[in-house]
């Protein structure tokens, strides 16, 4: 996986600060090839409760985790009781990687 531990640390504790204590938290995508080089990071956050405004938590998690990586684009991917499964959650839950 290329991240530093910082960075994952950072990464963990937006997340935790912004979606709370409940949330997992899986990387996934380009990050997890450890021959590849460049990238943003893909994240998929799992909540057990229902997202009141899935669109303003996205941006909030977005916006936190670009300024905690220093400008590193980051793509944040919901998972939640309410919200809509797509394709893309499959693809996470299978090749992800929990953090």
């Amino acid at each position: 996986m290329r991240l530093t531990p910082s960075q994952t640390e950072a990464i963990q504790r937006v997340v935790r600060d912004v979606a709370g204590d409940d949330a997992r938290l899986r990387i996934f995508g380009s990050r997890l090839d450890d021959d590849g080089t460049g990238g943003d990071v893909d994240l998929m956050v799992e909540l057990p409760e229902a997202v009141e405004h899935p669109a303003a938590l996205t941006a909030k998690l977005s916006a936190r985790l670009i300024r905690a990586l220093h400008g590193r684009d980051v793509d944040v991917l919901l998972l939640a009781p309410n919200l809509r499964h797509l394709p893309i959650h499959d693809v996470a839950l299978r090749e992800g990687r929990l953090l």
